[in-house]
């Protein structure tokens, strides 16, 4: 479910109230541990935490006028969900996230590929999104993203 929203403040103002809470608290946690370098904005019809033309000029490759993303966050139909393809593209960091997932919920992990579905608002490891954002700068992210394009 993409919105149509052009701004944080109105994708918030959106939601329906059973979900504004829950993202909000996300939205607090990711904000609170977003690393320098990256910004919020709405990227593809959900929260983005991206980083701006203003840093890496170069954008996403897919599409260049985008900037290069890092995080998203939206209202799903069925679940909130937290994509992150940080998991997948740092050496150690999907290894960490489940057994980290798992001490803290009491429910299985629902994930793809960079997609992490929350289908219980009342099971949801706030605090472990926010250490997920922190896990890798803005240079960083830059070099695992040059660095996955390359090799393509």
């Amino acid at each position: 479910m993409q919105s149509k929203a052009t701004t944080p403040e109105l994708y918030l103002e959106e939601l329906p109230e059973d979900r504004k809470e829950v993202i909000l608290k996300l939205r607090e946690q990711i904000l609170s541990n977003l690393p320098e370098g990256f910004v919020e904005c709405m990227n593809y019809g959900m929260l983005g935490y991206v980083i701006p033309h203003e840093v890496y000029p170069n954008g996403y490759h897919c599409d260049p006028k985008q900037p290069l993303p890092f995080m998203n966050l939206a209202s799903q139909k069925n679940f909130i969900a937290v994509y992150s393809m940080t998991i997948y593209a740092k050496e150690g960091l999907y290894d960490w996230f489940v057994s980290e997932y798992a001490k803290r919920c009491k429910y299985k992990l629902d994930m793809g590929k960079s997609c992490i579905r929350f289908k219980r608002m009342n099971d949801i490891p706030f605090e472990l999104i926010g250490e997920l954002t922190a896990k890798i700068d803005a240079k960083e992210w830059i070099d695992i993203y040059e660095n996955s394009i390359k090799k393509s």
